[in-house]
């Protein structure tokens, strides 16, 4: 047991972060920011030059320490599209007033992400991404709501286990940033809250009671939304279970509001390792100097991170565009880990590639940049099957006591492995 563990952590149990959820679920750009003596000290202070000149504009009332705090991040998301109009040309949205007056399309965009986009075609990749459209509400076949089956593969609420050594723990309801393609699209926006502690008891008991289960990942929502002291209940809790080995969070915070990553939370996340961390990125224009500086932080407190990352038709579906993605992501010290195949949501048709498409970047990424620069390619099989990674076609078969293969140049080679 890590020696930093303290067995008499006092949970929260105190709070259901009702006035947190009040501030969160709420709070509109319409409505006024956190006053100056509101915002709890932040030691995040990066604001670099493209970020600043869109704070300058669109809130120019908004002083340094209120920008940088994580929580006036969230209270100021953009929740609706007459706030976006204001960053965005209406004219080139197509359907401008139906989606406008949607209830079946929320949007939430932090300040600090939708940054990325301001000034830039509506067609820009970090957009598409987050910004809702008329085509999410066509369904086509092979698409549910749960493709995963993950509700199916729950022994106790909130907790999913589908492989025999590792459990999914759904932390929270509750994200920063709506991706439009998400997987667990069926949750997030409907419940809009952190679920508490008293939420996590029976997930808790459950790991304590299955000795199998070394590896827990703590997922969402979005995990790193909530207050510190929950983030460290729930890991001293976890970490307090003598056969789980690691513990892992899975996350695009640092990506779409990097001020969460503040000293104070890496100092609690470094307590309780091994940890590790999988980030969410999409597209290299998320690597920005102020993600950079909140994976330094999470990098240099000894927490390994991996990307996980979804191919998108219209967004990172090329050779260029996933290549650059990954070197970005690789000089932030991020392993590239997992390209994702879109799952079949309802009303992601418009965001999946053919299966041929991932096959291709593979093949493109293979040979002509580094070994720690390529992911693996997987699909999560709908039903509940699991991540099954795909391939291109490297082994030919055999002759005789021979393996044939091809090199990422599509020449022939032989292996001399005879049949015993």
């Amino acid at each position: 047991m890590n020696d930093n563990v303290s067995q008499e952590f006092e949970p929260p149990l105190g709070e259901d972060l009702s006035s947190i959820e009040a501030v969160f679920s709420t709070s509109t750009v319409d409505e006024k920011p956190f006053g100056k003596t509101e915002i709890p000290h932040s030691d995040f202070n990066i604001i670099s030059t493209e970020v600043q000149k869109f704070r300058s504009k669109i809130f120019p009332e908004a002083t340094d320490k209120q920008w940088n705090s994580w929580r006036w991040q969230i209270q100021n998301s953009f929740t609706n599209f007459k706030k976006l109009s204001e960053i965005l040309d209406i004219n080139n949205i197509i359907d401008f007033d139906f989606l406008s007056k949607s209830r079946k399309l929320p949007l939430r965009i932090t300040p600090y992400y939708a940054s990325l986009f301001h000034n830039k075609q509506n067609d820009n990749a970090i957009a598409k991404s987050v910004i809702p459209s008329r085509l999410e509400l066509v369904v086509s076949p092979g698409e549910e709501s749960d493709p995963l089956h993950e509700e199916d593969m729950c022994p106790v609420p909130n907790l999913v286990h589908r492989y025999p050594d590792r459990v999914l723990m759904l932390s929270t309801g509750f994200c920063s940033v709506y991706c439009r393609y998400c997987t667990r699209s069926h949750m997030v926006a409907k419940d809009k809250k952190h679920y508490g502690v008293k939420a996590w008891e029976t997930s808790i008991e459950y790991i304590r009671n299955n000795p199998k289960v070394r590896d827990v990942v703590i997922s969402g929502g979005d995990p790193l939304t909530m207050p510190d002291k929950h983030i460290e209940y729930l890991l001293s809790s976890l970490r307090a279970i003598p056969h789980v080995e690691i513990i892992r969070i899975g996350t695009k915070v640092p990506m779409v509001m990097p001020q969460r990553i503040t000293n104070t939370l890496v100092k609690i996340l470094k307590k309780y390792h091994p940890i590790y961390m999988s980030i969410h990125s999409v597209h290299p224009d998320e690597i920005t100097p102020e993600v950079a500086e909140a994976c330094t932080r999470i990098a240099n407190a000894g927490i390994v991170m991996g990307s996980q990352t979804v191919l998108l038709k219209g967004v990172n579906d090329n050779v260029e565009t996933m290549k650059e993605l990954m070197h970005r992501l690789l000089k932030i010290r991020i392993k590239p880990y997992y390209i994702y195949q879109c799952d079949p949501i309802p009303g992601s048709s418009h965001f999946r590639t053919p299966v041929s498409k991932g096959l291709e970047i593979i093949r493109g990424l293979r040979g002509h940049t580094s070994g720690y620069a390529i992911p693996h390619y997987v699909i999560d099989a709908p039903g509940g099957g699991g991540k099954i990674p795909l391939l291109p076609e490297y082994y030919q078969g055999r002759d005789g006591d021979y393996v044939v293969m091809k090199n990422f140049e599509g020449k022939t080679y032989k292996y001399y492995d005879p049949i015993e």
